[in-house]
């Protein structure tokens, strides 16, 4: 099976807690509540920097417009 498609690279919770700003903590409670989405690679939990984009448009909240 030969594929052109490359591997993302996949970010660690570490990564992912630095990059967003919050405590390695707060991205464990996002797993465990399946809040983000997230890889599993063999016990290792990793993220899809794609997946998360996505993930953070969607949660983006709309600016409010001048009176």
């Amino acid at each position: 099976m030969t594929t052109t498609e490359t591997v993302p690279h996949l970010l660690t919770i570490d990564q992912l807690a630095e990059q967003l700003g919050i405590t390695t903590r707060h991205v464990r409670r996002l797993v465990a509540e399946r809040r983000v989405p997230y890889v599993k690679v063999g016990r290792f939990v990793r993220f899809d920097p794609a997946e998360i984009a996505v993930w953070l448009d969607d949660r983006r909240m709309p600016g409010r417009r001048p009176a």
